[in-house]
């Protein structure tokens, strides 16, 4: 049987050398997997962070997802992906061939139930991602994404975030400029305060307040 990951995000299998994983090291900035190539390897976040993004036809780009430590990533219903993927910063990951994966589906029904499971948690982060864009004024759009960021990677309130402000903002369809504001406005009203040395190190002091916002 497949472990199950903790984040409540993420995918909820976790790949074991049953499958014939091997480790694989990225450094930041540097391309795992690119949108239109065929999807043959599924992915395992270790270490570090990683971005998957679809450039749009004028040349912006659209982050659709940001894949953390023990996320799973590159599971694609066609043939080829639809996204790039790409190390936020320097990220190691263990991978897996897809063929290995769909046959072992084959012969364990746990597993099969898994890449449902899977599936279905992706369809619900990206129907997430749609009411986030669609919905929300720039404020509550900041502020769902901290409280997103603060499920994942620690629940204590105190986020060292991989990515910067120009992720940020194409993860949720701003300007950096607005993404700045609304930190900056954060910390104003002081639900919010910056480490002096690191301004991607965020300590969320009004959790509430940031909850009502959304």
């Amino acid at each position: 049987m497949l472990s199950r990951s903790t984040n409540p995000i993420a995918p909820v299998i976790t790949i074991h050398a049953k499958f014939g994983a091997s480790e694989a090291t990225f450094l930041s900035g540097q391309e795992i997997h690119g949108q239109g190539e065929r999807a043959d390897a599924i992915y395992e976040v270790q270490r570090g962070a990683v971005r998957s993004y679809k450039t749009l036809s004028d040349g912006r780009r659209q982050i659709c997802a940001f894949h953390l430590q023990d996320d799973i990533f590159g599971w694609e219903n066609g043939l080829n992906y639809r996204f790039t993927a790409e190390a936020i910063v320097d990220t190691t990951v263990l991978v897996v061939r897809r063929q290995i994966l769909e046959y072992v589906a084959t012969k364990d029904v746990q597993v099969t139930h898994d890449l449902l499971s899977m599936a279905t948690n992706t369809l619900e982060h990206a129907e997430d991602q749609m009411m986030l864009l669609g919905r929300k004024n720039s404020g509550e759009k900041v502020a769902a994404f901290l409280l997103e960021m603060d499920r994942r990677l620690s629940g204590t309130g105190v986020l060292a975030l991989p990515m910067t402000r120009r992720d940020i903002a194409d993860y949720l369809g701003l300007t950096v400029e607005t993404v700045s504001r609304e930190l900056s406005q954060f910390r104003t009203s002081g639900m919010l305060m910056f480490s002096e040395n690191n301004q991607r190190r965020i300590v969320l002091i009004d959790r509430q307040r940031l909850r009502r916002l959304t």
